[in-house]
């Protein structure tokens, strides 16, 4: 077949979160969809009429390659049997069935094989909602991330377990047999080809790296938020923010924080004569640490987004000709988890550090240390940062690349393997962890608030924080004040960045 233009249909990333949203619904197969995978069903075919090997349909999987296999329907159920091995709990039910959305819409391009027919099943399974429960440890994301992959087939099969939700909306684990049957579908039954190409790919890591990407984002937005508060409630130098140094330095991430963090910044603002003319570097160099990490995570964003539009499966048809050979090893969605680990720890970093600034009568303006009214008597904000530090050393260890860490496995075959779940794993780990120091700082921020005599009744988040964080008047936990914190300063970054967004696309819709 010739290779159309419609098997290149680019999305960005906010696209494919959205087309993957529990209100989407995936649009039925177009005559150009269906002619493609025909015609790649035919050039398979011909293949086996021919009597030439086809890997997993008249060979057997992996090293067993050098085995001849008899019945498509035993290989597929043969396949995701013995890949049923996965472990833990479940993924979020907004990455599996983002999983699924990415399986499927790889499967459409006419690369795979596909029938038309059962690809249309599936997707009327996930338009009704059904979202297989996913295992997230157990791959080596080699010949793709076969035992998560493997056991949402199963799920559809009726075996194993799924996301549904109760009464009160939230999301519970059922069997899958019972999901399905209150949804009204039959249990599938995966021919090889199918199975094949639903498995073979990075659709589980390349998920959940998606995800983690886009929350980067948010808190790299979050933190360029606070870092702004805080210099204008410190009245520290805004020349640190000023135009000229990133168009002297030519870097964009650069440019970009800054223009954010002056948006928090008073109008006509000067430097206090009390603060230093240099800041320290936690606040001083926002725009440099934070401008990097942005730089890096869209750099990342991008590496995920062809990952997202691409085939991922093996073996492909490519114009008339069936190719063996190893799209499914995910080593670039594995090198972009990891990339968004050692990125986000930075930014996370950042703000641990701009936390210690404003606890020490040093840099917070000799203001009384903890930012506490009742120094002795009070320990104000000490369990803050102390939990604060704890969670940059937490990120610290899970942002060590998994690539490093690869073991050679499946007899001679998988002897090269990226681990790119596993890094994804750590990383929402990480982001969880990183968006605790984000409410952290928040509370920080607001008890430096009231302590300056300043008012919250600013645009931004910032009297949301301070209803939340009241004065200090004695000490009480603060844990579930910083769990509230994370959400407001996170919803105000998404709305922010969804605004930059439509801002910067054609016809204002967000990209």
């Amino acid at each position: 077949m010739t290779v159309s233009d419609l098997t290149r249909t680019e999305f960005s990333l906010g696209d494919i979160l959205h087309r993957a949203g529990w209100d989407a619904e995936l649009a039925p197969l177009s005559d150009g969809d269906i002619a493609r995978m025909r015609a790649c069903a035919a050039t398979v075919a011909k293949e086996l009429a021919a009597d030439k090997p086809i890997y997993g349909l008249t060979q057997g999987f992996g090293p067993l390659v050098l085995f001849e296999a008899e019945s498509e329907l035993e290989q597929g159920d043969s396949l995701i049997s013995h890949l049923g091995t996965a472990q833990g709990d479940p993924l979020p039910p907004q990455v599996c069935r983002l999983v699924v959305w990415l399986r499927l819409n790889s499967m459409r391009k006419g690369f795979s094989a596909v029938s038309p027919d059962f690809w249309q099943s599936l997707a009327d399974a996930w338009n009704a909602g059904f979202v297989p429960a996913i295992p997230r440890h157990g791959t080596v994301s080699a010949s793709g991330d076969l035992q998560p992959l493997a056991h949402a087939a199963l799920s559809h099969t009726g075996v194993d377990r799924a996301w549904v939700r109760n009464a009160d909306g939230d999301w519970e684990i059922r069997p899958a047999a019972e999901a399905l049957a209150a949804l009204g579908i039959k249990p599938f039954v995966w021919p090889v080809r199918e199975a094949l190409a639903f498995v073979n790919g990075t659709g589980v890591g390349l998920a959940m790296a998606i995800v983690n990407q886009q929350s980067a984002l948010a808190l790299v937005r979050a933190a360029a938020l606070l870092t702004g508060r805080i210099n204008a409630l410190l009245g520290a130098n805004p020349e640190h923010y000023e135009p000229g140094l990133g168009i002297a330095r030519g870097q964009l991430g650069q440019s970009r924080v800054a223009a954010w963090i002056r948006e928090e910044l008073p109008a006509g603002a000067e430097r206090d004569p009390a603060r230093p003319l240099q800041e320290p570097y936690s606040l001083r160099c926002g725009p440099q640490v934070l401008g990097a990490v942005l730089d890096q995570l869209e750099f990342a964003g991008e590496l995920l987004r062809r990952e997202a539009n691409g085939c991922t499966d093996n073996p492909i048809v490519f114009e008339d000709t069936v190719l063996h050979g190893g799209n499914f090893h995910a080593m670039p969605v594995g090198f972009a988890s990891e990339q968004t680990g050692l990125a986000l720890h930075s930014a996370v970093y950042l703000s641990e550090r701009q936390l210690g600034l404003l606890v020490s009568p040093v840099t917070n303006g000799d203001l009384p240390p903890m930012l506490t009214p009742r120094p002795g008597r009070g320990a104000g904000l000490a369990g803050v940062q102390l939990s604060a530090t704890s969670f940059v050393s937490r990120i610290r260890q899970l942002a060590s690349p998994a690539s490093l860490t690869m073991l050679p496995t499946n007899g001679w075959n998988q002897d090269h393997v990226p681990m790119a779940l596993n890094g994804a794993n750590s990383v929402a780990e990480a982001l969880e962890l990183g968006w605790l120091v984000i409410g952290s700082l928040g509370v920080t921020v607001a008890q430096l608030t009231s302590m300056r005599g300043r008012s919250a009744d600013v645009p931004g988040p910032w009297a949301r924080l301070a209803a939340i964080s009241p004065p200090l008047d004695a000490d009480r936990p603060l844990a579930a004040e910083v769990r509230a914190a994370r959400d407001v300063l996170r919803q105000a970054a998404e709305e922010l960045l969804a605004a930059d967004a439509a801002a910067r696309t054609p016809g204002g819709d967000v990209a």
